[in-house]
């Protein structure tokens, strides 16, 4: 009886805890795997959970404020907010006509958010006074990227649009006709660099336009394999050491010339939405599995699968974006957020904060309140994370 009573207690002691965990249960029993990654500083909800709403998503990404730590969020219900950094208190809303899809950006005192209703806002980041708006009259889906006194925008329909910083004045736009079989929901962040404005289109192709005109000066086909069906290049370029790195839903990462469009190397890996540099190192997920790359030659490094398993099908627990934080890759899925040690691609740490988790979080380090991420999860509420451990 003692004998088998101390395998017990063994077997309790070296169990991992699954992604999938019950956010019900005990926290030091669900929420975090030794070593100790993160306390809860705070949190604030923010969305209610509607009546027959079944899956709820947040897709936005919370973004923060370097000069006043402050965080702005925008969530399905509409709201663009402001958190006080100290408890989540909210300090100012503002109702827009439609759900975000992506978060916000801030620069200089400005809030800027592209919105579901088509139209791009420009606030002031300490008082949400509104100081111009832009109608695109398409649905928005990209955080806004601000670079030399413009805002570049992707909508749902495959444009990109430039706008005047100061003003919110129409600069330009680019199209491209959608592909006539399925894409995958969302679209390519535009990147800016060397005056060059880059960003992958569902047709299956990258794009290098003139910042300041527009104009295009090189596009490549980044989806070889043919056929209609999910052709989209939706991660955000990724620009490294003169290199641009994208990959295709359907074929996989593939490493360009960022003057040229030359194809220098490519790694066939279908089903990635998002990718992420570190040092010689490319992270890429999607498709419930997060994978290491060589950055250098594309060589497959290591993978991690991500998948629920219980659910059917896999990818059902697709991360489609990552972060770095204290030495971890974070990554949200659909049950969990993952903390995965980056050279072995071990997973450290899960939290479940009930209903997983679709933003990128969000990390921020500061004298005044140390390390932190700031988590967007799938019911509307954020969270606080202080972190309390370094990672590889």
């Amino acid at each position: 009886m003692k004998l088998r009573l101390l395998l017990l207690v063994l077997m309790a002691g070296c169990k991992a805890i699954p992604l999938n965990d019950d956010p019900t249960i005990p926290f030091r029993d669900a929420h975090v795997s030794f070593p100790a990654i993160y306390e809860v500083a705070w949190n604030t909800p923010l969305v209610k959970l509607g009546l027959l709403e079944y899956q709820p998503t947040e897709t936005a990404s919370p973004a923060i404020d370097p000069d006043t730590e402050r965080i702005y969020v925008a969530t399905r219900d509409g709201f663009v907010r402001s958190l006080s950094p100290v408890d989540g208190h909210v300090e100012w809303e503002f109702k827009t006509g439609g759900r975000f899809l992506s978060g916000p950006t801030v620069h200089s005192g400005i809030v800027y958010v592209a919105g579901g209703d088509g139209v791009l806002y420009a606030f002031r980041a300490l008082s949400g006074e509104q100081v111009w708006t832009f109608k695109a009259n398409e649905e928005l889906v990209t955080s806004p990227t601000i670079a030399d006194n413009k805002v570049l925008v992707a909508s749902q329909s495959e444009t990109i649009f430039a706008v005047n910083l100061e003003t919110g004045a129409w600069s330009w736009q680019y199209r491209r006709d959608a592909p006539s079989g399925f894409t995958v929901r969302g679209a390519s962040r535009p990147i800016v660099g060397d005056g060059r404005a880059y960003m992958g289109f569902a047709d299956g192709y990258l794009v290098a336009l003139n910042l300041e005109s527009g104009v295009a000066m090189w596009e490549k086909k980044v989806t070889i394999s043919g056929g209609n069906q999910f052709l989209d290049v939706d991660t955000a370029p990724v620009l490294a050491s003169g290199r641009l790195f994208v990959a295709s839903y359907a074929d996989g990462v593939c490493a360009f010339d960022a003057k040229t469009g030359d194809l220098q190397w490519t790694s066939g890996h279908p089903g990635l939405t998002a990718l992420l540099p570190r040092g010689n190192t490319l992270f890429a997920t999607g498709d419930g599995a997060l994978t290491a790359f060589d950055l250098n030659g594309g060589r497959m490094l290591w993978t991690l699968n991500l998948s629920d398993r219980t659910s059917k099908g896999k990818g059902v627990n697709a991360g489609r974006s990552l972060a770095l934080a204290r030495g971890y890759v974070v990554v949200p899925t659909s049950t969990a957020l993952a903390f995965v040690e980056p050279t072995s691609g071990k997973v450290r740490a899960m939290w479940n904060p009930g209903r997983g988790v679709t933003a990128s979080p969000a990390g921020v380090s500061s004298v005044r309140f140390g390390s932190r991420l700031y988590v967007m999860t799938n019911l509307g509420t954020v969270f606080a994370l202080q972190l309390v451990s370094t990672g590889g």
